[in-house]
């Protein structure tokens, strides 16, 4: 007799979706077998009869996206291996990025120094003690040409960890760009521009709340218009989560930041298909493997579900979440510096399990200091091993069906929600930012967890257990004394060597169009291509609009 069964969804996606998509991605030739030599499926249904398909679950590169957003995910392309880093000088900086293609990295991700990241130029009394550390000093378009020296920025992705002053660190980049002969129309990258997280927990914010919105939509709103394969926000819940939230909170409270930027857009002018594709996400990959995956699982199928049936998004690619993702700073220890390498692979684990589109793999001495290139080298070794070696890119979300792994993401969907509730109940995210609701929540939970380690509730191996003494020394990174003093001579030479007169009048005309509601964006660039610096800048914004204060407590 012939077998005259229907085929199941997934074969039907096996037959014609996967057969499709396979063939748009040649760069991948590795067979997908065992070491054994038993062939790999693209995907696997879960198991138990009848259990082929469940619509919240979906299949791969479909919506809503829970078994991921691309039909092939890593068998096709695998993710970008985005290494993070930036100190002292843009010089030194640049030949660390050298260093780093050089070894395989195929993204380069921007830290900048705290005097950047909020609007200070080094010669500044409020930079003082600060410039270069935990981030490079960028004030001026010479630094950033200096940063970006012999990287074609039409070939290499640009993720810049920025938020305050992200206006004028994408005008810098785009200034560079044109130097070279690229358009803004051919970067790829991303600029952070999540001020939402800033105010919830992170802290670098120099303006109020409701004009730093008003910045974040401009750029979006530019880059929607010039900058298509651009990301003009990453709405980041890894600061949240590094701040103490729980991994449901992390969740909830990214996608309400989310919410709060897609509002604005739309409240702009803009169509919800224009700019959604080219929204990114960036989460924290924590130590609970499972309970990890099973966040980027809900994820995914939360904002599909969100921008569906809140904002009427109608391209499929506007339903997507794409993410990057870093390991955990915060699970870093400074005993035993060498467990950090384990903690970082399994965190890594779990966001490839989770189908992130871009890994950062932290270096194991950055409790110490910030890492060194062999730590930063072995970080990016990590990645290559999970790639190429462990099987786990082989078959498309390899834990889907996995009756835990799906009942933990029902969980912590339904706690998001819950919180989302609370947050829509208010107002929506910018009414919640400004009452403090999310920042209660997670200075609630960072207690927690703390009390949780010092009672010995929660083991951290090398602190409250298993201990050998003290702190083990880590490879050590000498910051250069004289880099501040170089830094504020850089930045005076640079002042001394411009048309003054022309860029007072970029900057005039930038503090002419603050009060109105024009796109700022070409005006910063404009001030930036005629000499002004970062501090400049900002504080044509600041006499403007004035600087955040914090609400007292309750």
């Amino acid at each position: 007799m012939s077998d005259t069964r229907e085929p199941t969804p997934l074969e039907r996606w096996l037959a014609s979706t996967y057969a499709k998509a396979t063939g748009r991605f040649p760069e991948r030739k590795e067979a997908f077998r065992t070491t054994s030599g038993i062939e790999l499926d693209p995907c696997y249904a879960p198991a138990g009869a009848g259990a082929e398909y469940d619509e919240r679950v979906g299949l791969p590169g479909e919506p809503p996206f829970t078994r991921g957003v691309q039909p092939t995910m890593y068998r096709g392309r695998l993710w970008t291996m985005r290494q993070y880093a930036g100190f002292a000088t843009a010089a030194e900086s640049n030949r660390r990025y050298r260093a780093l293609l050089e070894q395989g990295t195929t993204g380069l991700s921007v830290a900048f120094d705290l005097p950047t990241q909020i609007g200070y130029d080094p010669d500044d009394g409020m930079a003082a003690g600060e410039v270069g550390r935990v981030g490079v000093s960028i004030a001026t378009l010479e630094d950033m040409e200096t940063l970006l020296d012999g990287i074609p920025l039409d070939k290499i992705s640009i993720s810049m960890t920025i938020n305050s002053t992200a206006i004028v660190l994408l005008a810098f980049l785009i200034a560079v760009a044109k130097k070279q002969g690229v358009l803004p129309s051919q970067l790829r990258g991303t600029v952070q521009n999540d001020m939402f997280k800033e105010f919830i927990a992170r802290g670098t914010q120099r303006l109020p709340v409701r004009p730093s919105l008003r910045l974040v939509t401009d750029v979006i709103e530019f880059a929607t218009r010039e900058m298509p394969r651009f990301n003009p926000v990453s709405i980041s819940g890894y600061h949240i989560r590094e701040a103490g939230a729980t991994a449901a909170e992390e969740l909830a409270f990214t996608l309400a930041d989310g919410m709060g930027y897609v509002q604005a857009a739309l409240d702009r002018g803009l169509e919800v298909d224009e700019f959604a594709p080219r929204l990114s996400f960036f989460f924290n990959a924590h130590n609970n493997l499972f309970e990890e995956v099973a966040k980027f699982r809900a994820a995914r199928r939360m904002w599909s579900g969100i921008m569906r049936d809140r904002f009427g998004a109608k391209n499929p690619k506007s339903l997507m979440l794409r993410f990057h993702t870093q390991t955990a700073g915060s699970t870093l220890q400074a005993r035993q510096v060498d467990v950090n390498v384990v903690r970082v692979t399994m965190q890594a684990l779990a966001a490839v399990l989770g189908g992130t589109q871009s890994l950062h793999t932290n270096g194991r001495d950055e409790a110490l200091n910030l890492p060194s290139e062999e730590a930063a080298v072995l970080a990016l070794r990590t990645q290559q091993v999970l790639a190429h070696e462990s099987g786990v890119t082989d078959v498309v979300d390899p834990l889907g069906g996995s009756p835990l792994i799906e009942s933990l993401t029902d969980a912590i969907q339904a706690e998001a929600e819950t919180l989302i509730a609370k947050i829509d109940a208010v107002g929506g995210t910018l009414a919640a930012v400004e009452q403090g609701i999310p920042q209660r929540h997670i200075e609630h939970s960072a207690y927690e967890a703390q009390r949780r380690i010092e009672s010995g509730e929660d083991v951290v191996v090398g602190v409250n257990r298993f201990e050998e003494g003290d702190s083990a020394s880590a490879i050590e990174f000498e910051l250069d004394p004289t880099m501040e003093t170089t830094a504020v001579e850089r930045v005076r030479a640079f002042r001394a060597a411009r048309d003054d007169e022309a860029c007072a009048r970029t900057l005039e005309n930038l503090e002419g169009e603050i009060a109105g509601t024009d796109n700022l964006m070409p005006y910063v660039l404009a001030c930036v291509e005629a000499g002004a610096t970062i501090g400049e800048v900002m504080a044509r914004l600041e006499a403007r609009y004035g600087t955040f204060l914090a609400p007292a407590a309750n």
